[in-house]
């Protein structure tokens, strides 16, 4: 890693349903645990400060009302835009610590400023939720920020600055996605029809971490491609690995399978930047978790 890493918080919780009534999700505590590793000092990184979200506030939302914090995740989204943007522009390398995944909005809407950009997107799920496969609708933003990046769901999140699609299907990879029956059904269907390049555990098992990443730099660092951005969320690994996620679901992959992944990835001079996502400290009294992504980002971007 040449370029200067830049650390910024962006502790947004919009995207989560609550986690009982009455409470908000605890993953808008993540940056501050990782920071409480020495983050910042173990990666040399320049402070990028802190995108402050708004209010958590699902007011009287029912299903079928589209989003919840929608406005207020547009707003934050043009905001972390700009952080990112800046930095981007400048020829340095953010590193974004969330908030939940709905935060990529934010990052892929900077880099949709500035050219043409791939998403190599880690995560046990496709949140790849939308009108045209969940008519009933699912409310949160994290569920679905993979289609709202792409162009589908409400026009007040999808297009941006008038900038749909922010990323366009082709130039997606979705790596370590629980295997297909762990996934909604057809999931895997919809996704090969459009052409959107995924890999679940079952494949990364079989095909190795590093082949994978490869793989995936095809279609995401593509000559024809501006870059990439590159996106984790914490629930790939498995919860026996990490459990301190809201969705905690047996099949995911190692710590080792993980770093795999990420180093090729992250060491590519495509690579405009990174961001993690969902961990809850909340859910981990002892800090392990923090400890263990503290040092697997340490081993993967410090230089």
């Amino acid at each position: 890693m040449s370029r200067r890493l830049v650390l910024i918080d962006a502790p947004s919780n919009l995207g989560l349903r609550p986690p009982s009534p009455g409470t908000v999700p605890g993953c808008h505590k993540l940056a501050g645990a990782l920071r409480d590793q020495g983050l910042a000092r173990r990666l040399g990184a320049a402070e990028g400060g802190v995108v402050v979200p708004p209010r958590y506030d699902r007011g009287e939302w029912q299903r079928g009302d589209g989003v919840f914090n929608a406005a207020a995740i547009a707003g934050y989204s043009r905001r972390l835009a700009d952080r990112v943007e800046g930095h981007v522009r400048a020829g340095d390398f953010p590193v974004v610590l969330g908030g939940d995944c709905s935060i990529v909005l934010g990052s892929s809407l900077a880099l949709r400023r500035v050219g043409r950009y791939g998403l190599a997107y880690l995560d046990g799920h496709d949140d790849f939720r939308h009108p045209g496969n969940a008519p009933d609708g699912i409310g949160a933003a994290g569920g679905e920020d993979v289609a709202l990046a792409t162009g589908r769901g409400q026009r007040d999140l999808t297009d941006l600055e008038g900038l749909r699609p922010y990323v366009r299907d082709e130039d997606v990879a979705l790596l370590g996605l629980r295997d297909a029956e762990n996934e909604p059904e057809n999931c895997f269907d919809e996704l090969t029809g459009l052409g959107i390049h995924y890999a679940p555990v079952a494949s990364v098992r079989a095909e190795g971490s590093e082949e994978t990443a490869r793989a995936a730099l095809h279609r995401v660092a593509a000559p024809e491609l501006d870059g990439f951005w590159l996106h984790m969320d914490a629930d790939v690994l498995d919860p026996e690995v990490l459990p301190a996620v809201d969705s905690d679901e047996p099949g995911g992959l190692t710590a080792e399978e993980v770093r795999g992944l990420l180093r090729p990835l992250a060491a590519s001079p495509r690579c405009a930047g990174f961001q993690l996502t969902i961990y809850d400290p909340e859910r981990d009294a002892d800090g392990s978790g923090a400890a263990l992504l503290a040092d697997l980002l340490e081993s993967v971007l410090a230089p």
